[in-house]
């Protein structure tokens, strides 16, 4: 059963010491696991701080803050590997440390390829930490096994971090220092390491496989690949799109290595990403949706943002204690879809259809209500319906990525797939298209207003030019708003109706997680080939890791 075991109907983890009480045991990884989510290269809730400190611009350290997300997507497709490669007690321990490494490059470099490049690497062994400690506890969660009950714990913990740790780290800005924040988490890692190197010991419930046959070239190209998209869309408006070389080679370097990795399929025994995952049904149709619903709620990074800053006048701290009211949204979601979709098995089509309603919500709220004065209370409905839209469909999506019928090597390449979609893609090329409308927008509804403004008109001739034109340009963001806000509910709302009428599937959730020693098994099979290898290095070291 991996690290966790069931003995006479009690949980248990063999690699906590048994100076640590039973039931105590789960909720460390618990704390673990918050900790591991905290820890970053850069904090994108800090980054005005950040940009005025180091001297960078904006959109350098929202770069280094998506870079971060691609490292643990691409941790997606080796996170079983490297499970079965080193034991609880190595991982965390390594964890820690290079996050640690991460934090004081990030806190004191100024150089933004170095930026990048250490945050792409705090994503990754990110990602690592939390799912050696989520697979620990794995058992605890879900006796079963059940997949829909396991993705609503991940996503009320993933999702709950994300509001909590915003935050924190705008509270810690505001109270002392952009830095305070980096030398807290660099304290709480080491937290981990203490706890780790006392309490949890070399344990091992099977043999450790190697990790040969792991396509690191492709795992790169993938990365340069996915960077290239997010530098085109946080880059673009800045260096006025394909008028400029930056995202022209940014452009040709993405089709490029799209091209080589396409290729590389073609004749790889175990490409980073297998053929049958970009072909499966089930992950393209999840992948559409993913970018629909996070086309519908990416009003979040531009309007949501122009509405609390520019019209409400909100401070930093004052826009992230909307958080409150996303999180609320978030465990609402989590505890809607554990007791009627893990429970009590509602239908794919069902869930999806709630999603996109909780959307409906959110964008009419704001559509119909937006106005100068709208108070801060009033922001609670919309807001608590964003959080319960992204979260009812992303457990909904992942667990139909689950019984999409793949070998479990390629469903963990497929969540690489999700996780680069909905929290990288989603976050930049959505926002991108929809600041770019906006703009243009804005720059329609201002030209039409004040046209009608001129130096007869007896209302407005006494009112200084720079003040008439500021009111010009704040009426003219609202009246923006609200026209993409409607379109946006039109976008919404057909969707519903296709769901409706094209969607006639009526499978419900059943997945189950196999047994690691079965998941093992799985990946021993692939790797058998390199016992037959003529190279004596490979063979050596494929019989001294078994002899291990």
């Amino acid at each position: 059963m991996g690290a966790g075991v069931i003995e006479k109907g009690k949980f248990d983890i063999p690699d906590v010491r048994s100076i640590v009480p039973r039931r105590l045991k789960p909720w460390i990884f618990i704390l673990f696991v918050l900790i591991f989510q905290l820890s970053g290269g850069v904090y994108l809730a800090a980054a005005t701080d950040t940009v005025g400190a180091k001297a960078l611009m904006h959109e350098d350290v929202m770069m280094a803050g998506y870079a971060s997300l691609i490292g643990m997507s691409l941790n997606f497709a080796v996170m079983f590997r490297l499970k079965f490669r080193f034991s609880l007690r190595t991982s965390l321990k390594t964890c820690s440390v290079a996050l640690i490494i991460c934090n004081l490059i990030c806190m004191h470099t100024t150089n933004v390829p170095l930026l990048v490049a250490t945050c792409f690497v705090a994503g990754w062994f990110r990602m690592w930490g939390t799912f050696a400690c989520n697979t620990t506890i794995q058992l605890w969660i879900t006796p079963r096994r059940d997949m829909a009950e396991w993705f609503c714990f991940i996503y009320l913990i993933v999702q709950g971090s994300m509001q909590l740790d915003g935050i924190i780290v705008v509270y810690t800005s505001f109270l002392y220092s952009w830095q305070y924040i980096h030398w807290l988490v660099i304290g709480l890692l080491s937290v981990v390491f203490l706890l780790t190197t006392l309490l949890v010991h070399h344990h091992r419930s099977m043999p450790k496989l190697p990790l040969f046959g792991i396509d690191w070239l492709g795992a790169l190209l993938w990365g340069g690949v996915f960077m290239c998209v997010v530098f085109i869309g946080l880059y673009g408006n800045h260096y006025d799109w394909w008028y400029s070389v930056h995202i022209r080679t940014a452009t040709i370097l993405a089709v490029v290595g799209i091209c080589i990795n396409v290729w590389r399929m073609g004749f790889l025994r175990h490409p980073y990403i297998a053929p049958i995952v970009w072909k499966n049904r089930i992950i393209i149709k999840t992948t559409i949706l993913y970018l629909i619903i996070d086309f519908l709620v990416s009003t979040e990074h531009v309007l949501e943002h122009a509405l609390s800053e520019v019209i409400l006048g909100y401070d930093s701290v004052n826009a992230i204690s909307l958080n409150v009211y996303v999180l609320a949204g978030v465990i609402f979601s989590c505890l809607f879809c554990y007791i009627f979709f893990a429970k009590r098995r509602w239908r794919f089509k069902t869930m999806t259809l709630i999603g996109f309603m909780f959307a409906v919500i959110y964008l009419g709220y704001f559509y119909f209500f937006i106005d100068y004065n709208l108070e801060k209370e009033m922001l609670f409905i919309p807001l608590f319906f964003r959080g319960a839209a992204v979260v009812t469909c992303s457990i909904c999506f992942l667990t139909a990525i689950s019984q999409a019928g793949l070998p479990f090597p390629n469903f963990a390449q497929a969540l690489t797939i999700n996780g680069v979609v909905s929290a990288v893609l989603g976050s930049t090329v959505g926002p991108a298209i929809l600041g770019e409308w906006f703009e243009h927008t804005m720059v329609k509804n201002a030209m039409l207003m004040g046209s009608s403004l001129t130096a007869v008109n007896p209302d407005v001739v006494h009112i200084p030019i720079p003040q008439l034109y500021g009111m010009v340009q704040q009426h003219a963001m609202m009246v923006s708003m609200k026209e993409i806000f409607g379109w946006l509910l039109i976008i919404a709302i057909v969707m519903i109706i296709m769901l409706l009428a094209v969607a006639t599937d009526t499978i419900r959730p059943s997945a189950i997680h196999p047994k690691w020693s079965t998941i093992r098994k799985g990946f021993k099979k692939s790797l058998k080939m390199y016992r037959r290898l003529p190279i004596p290095y490979f063979r050596d070291r494929w019989d001294a890791t078994r002899a291990e």
